[in-house]
């Protein structure tokens, strides 16, 4: 099997696993006991904490969350005023503001996916993601930021897809992020909160963090996720470079028949959303059944919806449903990736020649 769908989720990186055994397997204590054992499982937390943090800007605090969605959740609900998104965001986001019943202004993109949001008088908060799940483009999150700050609202980053990968702008207040994105364990993410800024709790019950989120931290996955960081951070240049050529092997391999959707050069280039015109994606998925790709985000995945950040960018129902997501990072080999390529555009070319 092929793994392209670094978007969806990471491969775990060795160092994270071997970080999170001993906690598994042996110091098993709560960390928010006061016995030995859980003095040392909370300095493990504290330790991954710090990790954590090294990948975000100075001056605010991590608490850690189940995940993104519950951080996105928290610093949503948390906050108040009318909020300003995207259309392209995250449904975690877009859910999230409907679910609120807040007033809300979801701002267009162009073509290439870029936003240039209006925020009105009475806004509490925006909402926006550094680097797009489905398509890659990269936000101008630092002006937007700018410009909510203006506005004496607050700044909420969903990082989960930067983290890690490029630097995250100051200005924000709120910085959503998640560990199995960065080849860190599933089911760990968190909340990176400015300090002087409190939000209402999401969840009750011991307010076990600091910030006020209730519930028992697992070591292991603390443990994974700064060890993840740390990988992140001290592979960073080699991870980039990596990326950047595979990137460009990908474009010069693929024919004039596939078109990138969203921008080219403000982009992580990890993300190559491409369509075809005609494609029958589902086909296609079947006959390369052993290259694990995407025909969008797996968050809607099976839903049977065209791409709501295809959609914004422009595109037809049918642009959107002939697209693809190809998603490779640190541990794709480029024979892999070309090997891969050549297989999903031979059988996009024999459904051409079938039709």
């Amino acid at each position: 099997m092929t793994y392209l769908d670094y978007q969806a989720t990471t491969p775990l990186a060795p160092e994270a696993l071997a970080a999170m055994l001993p906690w598994l397997e042996h110091q098993h204590a709560n960390p928010h006991s006061a016995h030995a054992p859980g003095r040392a499982a909370r300095a493990a937390v504290e330790a991954a904490r710090a990790q954590v943090a090294a990948l975000l800007p100075t001056g605010g605090t991590v608490t850690f969350t189940s995940g993104a969605t519950e951080a996105l959740n928290w610093a949503i609900k948390g906050t108040r005023g009318g909020i300003v998104t995207l259309a392209t965001e995250h449904a975690a986001v877009l859910d999230t503001v409907t679910a609120s019943g807040r007033a809300a202004t979801v701002s267009p993109v162009d073509q290439d996916g870029r936003a240039d949001p209006n925020i009105p008088a009475g806004t509490g908060l925006v909402a926006a993601m550094l680097v797009n799940n489905e398509i890659g483009v990269i936000q101008p999150i630092a002006a937007i930021a700018a410009r909510a700050r203006d506005a004496d609202a607050l700044m909420l980053c969903d990082a989960v897809q930067g983290y890690g990968r490029i630097a995250i702008p100051d200005g924000c207040d709120l910085i959503a992020i998640s560990a199995h994105k960065i080849h860190g364990p599933k089911g760990i993410g968190a909340l990176w909160i400015r300090d002087g800024i409190t939000l209402a709790s999401l969840l009750h019950g011991g307010g076990q963090e600091a910030a006020g989120r209730s519930g028992t931290l697992s070591p292991a996955l603390c443990a994974g996720f700064g060890a993840a960081a740390k990988l992140a951070a001290d592979r960073s240049d080699a991870d980039a470079a990596h990326v950047a050529r595979l990137f460009d092997r990908a474009l010069d391999r693929l024919g004039a028949d596939w078109v990138v959707n969203g921008s080219l050069e403000q982009r992580y280039k990890g993300n190559l959303n491409i369509r075809r015109d005609g494609l029958d994606v589902a086909r296609l998925m079947s006959e390369c059944r052993d290259i694990a790709f995407s025909a969008g985000s797996a968050c809607a995945s099976g839903s049977g919806r065209p791409s709501h950040v295809l959609r914004a960018l422009g595109l037809t129902d049918a642009q959107a449903r002939s697209s693809i997501r190809i998603g490779f990072g640190r541990y794709t080999t480029e024979a892999e990736l070309i090997a891969a390529l050549d297989r999903i555009d031979a059988a996009a070319r024999a459904q051409r020649i079938a039709a």
